[in-house]
């Protein structure tokens, strides 16, 4: 593929190194900034013979089949009808939009010019998380009742992420569209997000958005997705999920404490991993950050999508999902209330019947628990189910 990156901050650099390194043959042949410094930079250090300060000429050009966004979250949708005028194959960096209006009219936008569009979220592309993705698909959970999504680190490298106005919002809009999508995978993207409870409080930096949220999503089988995210936490780059089933459960750590640990006094270190406070102590540097954090995965099925004309395990329309399920949240952080997921677009189930693990014993019983003892035996404690009576059995040894 033949790409024009728009963006040469940190997250266009993260994507160059994938891009030009997973399939090897893809390369970036034109590169948007909107400071003539970095486009020259960018163009030198990735081998990039074009260069531009407009984005538009970036986009225009013949040579482009697919353009990637990884620009300010208040130029995503600019960006966007460009690529629909001239009709290029479009992927964009997370959030989709500032918010859920925005997140509509590009998805509406695409789908009108016929293009191609991909939704670039990274850490549902992470080995980790696909390895239990597809446990969870093949039923090794059984039926999913809740998932938890962890992502906290100090706050992010550049200026307009802490500019309301050109951010769109704070932690839950940067790090909570991750934990979003992570838990639709697990607990099913056909199973409707019905409702939202959030807290969020801006409690250390001089900004206008929320540095620290937690929030609850309620779906239709009664499943929970819940997120924890943190512009406020030291310490490093905190990735964690867990899901839990009717038959198991999995805790995933993508990033810290990953059993990768080192020790220096800092001389002769440099950069460790994304987010890492210092160079000195004890450290936990990451293996292949690229692979690790999703990226590589996530262009291969970007790039294998195009060429087979499907479309990608994620698209606009996810990114549409998580910024109503978003606004939603913000809402509730205003209102303390639990409040509804506006979806004007659904494109799941009609109707997912709730979760009901309920198994039985014998005829007459429930089964509440099955342990084995300390000594061997087996206790088994049942309800009842004419008069709900609660009782527990020893049905001998193992």
């Amino acid at each position: 593929m033949r790409i024009a990156m728009l963006g040469s901050g940190f997250i266009g650099r993260f994507y160059a190194e994938s891009l030009q390194g997973q399939r090897s043959r893809d390369r970036i042949v034109s590169i948007y900034s909107r400071r003539e410094t970095s486009a020259k930079k960018f163009a030198s250090d990735y081998g990039c013979a074009h260069w531009t300060t407009e984005m538009e000429e970036a986009i225009a050009r013949p040579d482009v089949e697919v353009v990637c966004i990884s620009l300010p979250n208040n130029l995503h949708e600019q960006a966007v009808l460009l690529c629909c005028k001239h009709k290029k194959a479009v992927i964009t960096t997370k959030p989709l939009g500032r918010n859920a209006i925005e997140a509509r009219r590009m998805l509406e936008a695409v789908e009108k010019a016929g293009i191609f569009n991909g939704y670039l979220e990274d850490l549902v592309y992470t080995p980790k998380f696909l390895k239990a993705l597809e446990s969870v698909k093949n039923g090794a959970l059984g039926r999913i009742l809740w998932s938890k999504s962890r992502e906290t680190h100090p706050g992010p490298h550049s200026d307009w992420f802490w500019d309301l106005e050109q951010a769109g919002g704070g932690c839950i809009l940067d790090l909570g569209c991750h934990c979003v999508e992570i838990a639709r995978n697990f607990i099913g993207k056909d199973i409707k997000p019905v409702e939202v409870m959030c807290w969020a409080d801006t409690q250390v930096k001089p900004i206008e958005a929320e540095d620290h949220a937690i929030g609850l999503v309620k779906y239709e089988t009664g499943a929970i997705g819940q997120f924890e995210v943190s512009w406020t936490f030291r310490g490093g780059l905190d990735l964690r999920d867990e899901v839990m089933g009717t038959e198991g459960t999995i805790w995933i750590n993508n990033f810290l404490r990953t059993g990768f640990e080192m020790f220096t006094t800092g001389k002769g270190a440099d950069y460790v991993s994304e987010k890492t406070e210092s160079n000195t102590g004890w450290l936990f540097p990451v293996g292949d950050e690229m692979n690790d954090l999703g990226y590589n995965h996530m262009f291969t099925d970007m790039f294998n999508s195009i060429e087979k004309g499907i479309a990608p395990k994620e698209t606009f329309y996810d990114g549409y999902v998580v910024n109503e399920i978003m606004d939603a949240c913000y809402r509730s952080s205003k209102t303390k209330k639990w409040e509804p997921v506006n979806l004007e677009i659904w494109r799941g189930k009609d109707k997912s019947e709730p979760i009901h693990a309920v198994g039985d014993y014998d005829a007459g019983h429930y089964l509440v628990k099955k342990e084995t003892m300390p000594d061997g035996s087996v206790k088994v404690i049942l309800k009842d189910k004419k008069t709900g009576v609660i009782s527990q059995t020893v049905i001998g040894n193992r």
